[in-house]
């Protein structure tokens, strides 16, 4: 783990005992700090009670405290620990600031962060890759694999490689990043915020916590991005449309993996690496799951677990990697919690569907936008939906879990919902597989 005599006889309170909040206060106490620590869950607090004090912070007098070290799943917008650390006059943080506070005890190194709506995980595994692949030490983190606190510290001339949410962000006053990079822009995760401009803002202070001089990278794809690149100095523009020919590259397919690759090059050109070895590290990256996975293939249709789309920007892109040829290919399962209403950018993709299978809570919704425009199967259930489409789908056509929404009407989670997925499609595809070896 990552320590720092900088957390040294201070008091911190630590709100959220999951994968980060464990690793804070994993590293806070190896540095000699006082820890107070809380989760709702029982499990989680029994955990760290043999370094922490068991006790929830929006509870008890905060005055004297350093900070208080939340979650990033913590509702800022109206979680009451924001009111009493204000009250108490004690900063509010992330894991990600404490990374930021122990960087000058740290072996010289450099840091990347990377934002935007969609494609931040992509980005950041491809970076790391490529990374890798020139000889350079590298740890990924951030809001993708494991907390960075929790890994162990770089020697010199490493990089850290941090996929950086807005919420992250909101947590954070203090990392300078060496390249920043923000890939897109579209509304998301508005309960957290007054609106999509403030939601804009969250993202744009990842530059405006950047010395002068750092690398500043922007994907101007979008009128938003491209807005914001306006308004910054010093930013090395970069557009999807750079990266050309993809079918080199098979883990990287569909427009969004060309904003993908082209922002990763730019990263890794500013980091010094040289572009043939970037370039050839993009035909051995394997990709991520739940991200435009390919999970199987039986008789000739294609099996690809999006399940990471999560609204419909994320969603459109995988539609658009599969253009008809000549007629729709695509078996789209659709549906989950809604985060917004209608198809968004998804309309612009439905002469890729040859039918769509509508799931979850948003099921009907989606039928209702679809109607008269694709073929639809109302099935509620991801098994009637797999099954339906394994029967239409012929070789050439592509079966897409891209689901457009959230996954909490069903699953606990969208990674729980790919692995439904992955294991439906196995299962059916293989049966369907055997008995046509068999007729």
């Amino acid at each position: 783990m990552i320590t720092s005599p900088v957390f040294a006889g201070k008091n911190y309170a630590v709100l959220g005992l999951a994968r980060s909040g464990l690793a804070t206060v994993a590293t806070l106490a190896a540095s000699g700090a006082t820890i107070t620590a809380w989760d709702s869950r029982a499990d989680a607090r029994q955990k760290v009670s043999d370094r922490a004090r068991i006790a929830d912070p929006a509870e008890i007098d905060l005055a004297g405290f350093d900070g208080v070290v939340v979650s990033p799943g913590v509702p800022l917008n109206r979680h009451p620990i924001v009111g009493r650390a204000a009250a108490a006059g004690v900063p509010i943080m992330g894991d990600i600031e404490l990374f930021a506070q122990a960087r000058a005890s740290l072996p010289p190194h450099k840091v990347v962060g990377i934002t935007g709506t969609n494609g931040k995980s992509t980005t950041t595994a491809l970076t790391t890759h490529i990374i890798r692949n020139a000889g350079r030490p590298v740890r990924m983190g951030g809001n993708i694999g494991l907390p960075v606190l929790g890994q162990n510290a770089l020697g010199a001339g490493g990089v850290y490689v941090l996929e950086l949410s807005s919420y992250q962000i909101d947590l954070t006053h203090s990392l300078d990043c060496d390249v920043a990079a923000l890939l897109n822009l579209s509304p998301d995760h508005l309960d957290r915020y007054s609106g999509f401009a403030a939601y804009i803002a969250s993202k744009e202070r990842l530059f405006a916590m950047q010395s002068p001089g750092h690398a500043r990278i922007v994907a101007v794809d979008g009128p938003e991005t491209t807005r914001l690149a306006d308004r910054l100095a010093g930013v090395r523009r970069v557009r999807a449309a750079e990266t050309g020919d993809q079918s080199a590259w098979p883990a990287l397919q569909g427009p969004h993996n060309a904003q993908n690759i082209a922002t990763a090059l730019a990263i890794a050109d500013a980091l010094g690496i040289a572009r043939a070895s970037s370039e050839a590290a993009l035909a051995s990256f394997v990709g991520l799951p739940h991200r435009m996975e390919l999970v199987g293939e039986a008789g000739g249709v294609l099996f690809v677990n999006d399940s990471k789309a999560t609204n419909t920007a994320s969603a459109a892109p995988a539609l658009a990697a599969w253009p008809p040829a000549p007629h729709p290919r695509i078996h789209w399962i659709v549906g989950g919690l809604a985060k917004e209403e209608g198809l968004g950018e998804c309309g612009d993709w439905i002469g890729h569907v040859a039918c769509a299978y509508t799931i979850g809570e948003a099921g009907a919704m989606f039928a209702d936008a679809l109607a008269g425009r694709v073929a639809v199967e109302q099935c509620e259930m991801m098994g009637t939906a797999v099954e339906r489409a394994i029967r239409k789908a012929k070789s050439g056509d592509v079966v897409l879990l891209a689901p457009a929404c959230a996954s909490f009407d069903q699953f606990k989670d969208y990674e729980a919902r790919g692995d439904s997925f992955r294991a439906l499609a196995q299962s059916l595809a293989g049966a369907k597989a055997a008995i046509g070896r068999r007729s």
